[in-house]
């Protein structure tokens, strides 16, 4: 099976092929995927270099002309770096464009802290009108960027991920799934993109609802009040692969009617620098399904204390 970022790579040629307004702006990271589109489209394939202001910038530009840019690389350079000409020629600009990210918690751990952005999605919160999407698989990216890519104008994140979960869900770029419905007052937990597999296995054998994310803005409210529908007190868990925490007020924001308890689990703040594996970056971060089972009966026992 390819990867999330072989998937974008070759589907966005080929809607380059197709979209004479599409346009992809790099800088560097990800460019020999895009080496034959470039021949092909060599004024709608741009290279800046290692200057990741001047990618967001150009982007910014090509969408004042009517273009409809995609931009790329790691996470951490494409929306911490340049966060203020995101804020600027994207959101104050009124232009939209597509942020397609790779390499973002904990993806590629020998890279270091430089190579992480825990905080992506959390930060991008902070401005207005962005949809951002977290597939869990190459099929649901798929689905997702071709999605983002038709757009109008306006401002969508893709967050691509190295971990996967088996399967494909049947995304369409809204709203959540209900993927394991548990019994009258059972806990809601919303598994957001490639940690899905491991909260089920989390869950097996309990009693709870499971909500799939892989649209997580707009967040899904209607969804979460209906799978906490009938219960006197719900209790939420999100579990989400970056900070941890990020989504826990727009919850909150859904059940603000009614009395709730919410745990967000995802990535800590405290870095850890001992890279080691993703897999142990997982674990370290009490996100693999043996931490996930405990954090989260630890968190329904207590209600019934």
């Amino acid at each position: 099976m390819d990867t999330m970022r072989e998937r974008f790579a070759s589907v966005v040629s080929r809607l380059l092929d197709e979209d004479p307004r599409l346009a992809v702006v790099l800088a560097e990271i990800g460019a020999d995927g895009f080496r034959r589109a470039a021949g092909r489209h060599p004024d709608r394939v741009v290279n800046v270099g290692i200057r990741e202001q001047l990618l967001v910038g150009v982007g910014g530009g090509l969408a004042l002309t009517g273009m409809r840019p995609v931009l790329h690389t790691f996470a951490s350079f494409l929306v911490e770096r340049p966060f203020e000409q995101l804020k600027l020629d994207f959101g104050h600009q009124g232009t939209g464009g597509v942020l397609v990210s790779a390499g973002g918690s904990y993806d590629w751990p020998a890279g270091g802290f430089t190579h992480m952005a825990p905080g992506d999605v959390a930060l991008l919160d902070t401005l207005d009108g962005w949809t951002v999407h977290v597939p869990g698989h190459p099929d649901e990216a798929e689905t997702l960027l071709r999605r983002a890519c038709a757009g109008g104008d306006d401002r969508v994140y893709v967050r691509l991920s190295a971990q996967t979960n088996a399967r494909p869900l049947p995304v369409t770029g809204e709203g959540f799934l209900t993927v394991r419905r548990g019994g009258p007052g059972a806990p809601a937990v919303v598994a957001v993109g490639p940690l899905l597999d491991g909260v089920l296995d989390a869950v097996r054998g309990l009693d709870a609802t499971v909500l799939y994310a892989a649209t997580v803005r707009p967040f899904d409210a209607a969804a979460l009040r209906a799978a906490v529908a009938g219960s006197g007190a719900p209790e939420v868990v999100l579990v989400e692969p970056y900070l941890a925490g990020t989504s826990t007020a727009a919850a909150a924001e859904a059940l603000a009617d009614v009395p709730h308890r919410i745990l967000g689990l995802g990535t800590a703040r405290a870095e850890l620098r001992r890279y080691g594996t993703a897999a142990e970056h997982l674990a370290a971060h009490g996100l693999d399904p043996r931490s996930l089972r405990e954090r989260i009966t630890g968190f329904t026992a207590g209600a019934a204390v």
